[in-house]
C-alpha cells in the first residue's frame, strides 16, 4: 500500500451507511464490506483511526414530526445518542471479528458493554493500535453528531477528519436538486461557514477551524474511497484555513 498522508483520522460515517440498503437497522454484510474493504487495510498500514457514528438507521428528527406527537429536542437526542452506541457496537464486533482491536468510548456510561471517555485513554488505544469508536456524541443533548466528530478529532489531535457523504463534496447548492450546481474542490472555514453550506452545522466547523483540523467531504460509495483519500487522493472537498 502507498504511503500514508494523514496517520491519525477521525473518521465520520452517517447511521443511514450502517443500515445500507435496508430501511433501517443495521446490514452486517454491508458493515464487514467496510470493514474488509476500507478499515482492515487502513490499520495494516499504519493509520491510527477514531470513528464517530451518526444514529439516523435507529431514528430521526423528521420521524418524530411527522407522527405529530410532540417530543422534546432532549429526549430525542437521548435517544439518538443511543442509537450510536447501539452502531458502534455493531461495528466492534465487525472488527474484531475481521481480526482487528477496537474499543468503544462512550461520552455516557455503560461500562457493561463499552468504557467512559477519557483524552488520555483515546490518545493510548490509538498509539497501541486499536480502532477506538466515539459513542453516544458528546455526551450532551443539542450537540450533532458532527459536533462531536469535530470535538473528538481535536481531542485526538487528528491529521484530519474525514466526513463520509452521499455525494462527491460540498456544493454551493444541493446536487441532488440543482443540476448546475458547483462542486468546490477547497474551501476554507470562513467561506464554508459565511455561505452557510450544510454539509456540517457551524459548531463543528468552528471547532476544527479553531484547532486547525481539516475536513474533508467525500462521497462513502465505494468503502475503498477511505483508502484512498487517506493516501492523499484528490477526493471531495478539502475545508481548512481560516481567510479565503
Amino acid at each position: 500500500m502507498a504511503r500514508l498522508r494523514y496517520k491519525r483520522i477521525l473518521l465520520k460515517i452517517s447511521g443511514e451507511a450502517m443500515q445500507g440498503g435496508l430501511e433501517s437497522g443495521l446490514d452486517f454484510a454491508g458493515i464487514d464490506r467496510l470493514v474488509t474493504q476500507a478499515l482492515k487495510p487502513l490499520v495494516r498500514a499504519g493509520a491510527q483511526l477514531g470513528i464517530v457514528i451518526g444514529g439516523g438507521n435507529f431514528v430521526r428528527g423528521a420521524q418524530a414530526e411527522a407522527s405529530g406527537v410532540r417530543i422534546d429536542r432532549a429526549v430525542l437526542d437521548d435517544v439518538g445518542m443511543l442509537s450510536t452506541l447501539m452502531n458502534c457496537v455493531a461495528l466492534r464486533g465487525a472488527l474484531e471479528q475481521n481480526g482487528l482491536s477496537a474499543r468503544v468510548l462512550s461520552a455516557l456510561p455503560c461500562d457493561k458493554i463499552a468504557d467512559y471517555f477519557t483524552r488520555p485513554l483515546a490518545r493510548r488505544l490509538l498509539d497501541e493500535g486499536s480502532v477506538v469508536l466515539f459513542a453516544c456524541g458528546t455526551g450532551n443533548p443539542y450537540f450533532t453528531t458532527d459536533s462531536a466528530a469535530a470535538l473528538r478529532a481535536a481531542e485526538i489531535g487528528a491529521d484530519a477528519l474525514f466526513k463520509a457523504t452521499t455525494v462527491d463534496g460540498v456544493y454551493d447548492r444541493d446536487p441532488r436538486k440543482h443540476a448546475g450546481a458547483k462542486r468546490f474542490a477547497r474551501l476554507s472555514f470562513d467561506e464554508a461557514i459565511r455561505r452557510q453550506l450544510r454539509v456540517m452545522d457551524l459548531t463543528a466547523f468552528s471547532i476544527c477551524r479553531e484547532q486547525a483540523v481539516p475536513v474533508i467531504v467525500f462521497p462513502f460509495d465505494p468503502p475503498k474511497n477511505i483508502v484512498a483519500l487517506a493516501q492523499g487522493a484528490n477526493l471531495g472537498t478539502i475545508v481548512g484555513g481560516g481567510q479565503s
